[in-house]
């Protein structure tokens, strides 16, 4: 649930917060190829400053696609940097703009699949995966359905409340990634609620499995123990920026019928799954994580 806000808020500890809050705020009101237009200068102005981040997106991607050549590889970063500019000011749009002005900007594929997967009273797992306008995602997400989310409590108290006032603009709840039986409980009061299992949340309660070419990725069991425990229909939700400026597009996939009935062979399917969804726009993802952080007992690290 979403708390009041509170004077410690306005302490000067937080004034630089506020003022960002303010600029971000200033700078979506402005006509959307204008506000891009910031987005792509930011992300290209922020690699300098953004090394070790960089570096760990390189190590990613070369890890993931062996066979990509240097110019693509480097394509593929600057692209990704470029991303990175633009998923801020979308974190504003989402936040700040309209729900008319929202819908101006997207277009659904497959909300039928949705629609279908909900009326069975089941409950729905809408996977999806950390692409940089992930926000804006969630945003959209709630104006075709209103959805649950789970997710990590911000460590800032003040950015806890902007961020979740934000997300409940078009949504119903956020449940804390660790609170394993509200979101069982939501699932079975036939909620849908979005989960992403892609990145690397270490050793404990992880499986390790493929990942693009990597064999052994640490995959979160968390979406396995939540559809043995609920029996939910389970299906992608993801949002990706269409070329030249022409806003987004959110896909909803089909409900899985073929979900394994193992630890291991789901970690692997999922995984695959994943896969297929950054394969959309890769250029979007979100390779500056440290996705391959989590090794098998006696390998060596694959970040320097």
């Amino acid at each position: 649930m979403l708390s009041g806000f509170k004077k410690s808020f306005l302490h000067p500890r937080n004034w630089l917060t506020w003022l960002g809050l303010g600029v971000l705020w200033a700078i979506v009101q402005l006509p959307y190829p204008v506000i891009a237009c910031i987005g792509r200068t930011l992300g290209k102005a922020s690699r300098p400053f953004l090394k070790r981040r960089e570096k760990i997106a390189r190590r990613n991607i070369e890890l993931c696609f062996p066979d990509m050549s240097t110019v693509e590889k480097d394509k593929l970063i600057d692209d990704n940097f470029i991303s990175l500019g633009m998923g801020l000011v979308e974190t504003g749009m989402a936040w700040f703009w309209s729900d008319s002005r929202v819908r101006k900007w997207f277009d659904v594929e497959g909300y039928a699949h949705l629609d279908q997967a909900i009326s069975t009273g089941k409950g729905v797992i809408a996977i999806g995966v950390h692409f940089m306008s992930l926000e804006l995602g969630g945003r959209v997400m709630g104006l075709c359905r209103p959805m649950m989310a789970t997710y990590r409590p911000h460590n800032s108290p003040l950015m806890e409340w902007v961020q979740t006032k934000g997300r409940l603009r078009s949504n119903k709840a956020m449940i804390d990634r660790r609170n394993l039986k509200g979101l069982v409980n939501a699932l079975k009061s036939g909620e849908a609620v979005w989960f992403a299992p892609d990145q690397d949340y270490g050793p404990k309660g992880s499986v390790f499995a493929p990942f693009f070419s990597v064999p052994d990725a640490a995959t979160t069991n968390g979406t396995y123990a939540v559809s043995q425990l609920s029996h939910s229909k389970m299906l992608t939700i993801t949002m990706v920026r269409k070329p030249g400026h022409a806003g987004y597009r959110l896909h909803i996939s089909k409900a899985f019928d073929d979900y394994p009935d193992s630890k291991i062979l789901a970690a692997r399917y999922i995984n695959k799954v994943i896969e297929q969804e950054i394969l959309r726009a890769p250029g979007q993802y979100l390779w500056v994580h440290r996705r391959f952080k989590t090794r098998p007992e006696g390998a060596a690290p694959l970040y320097s």
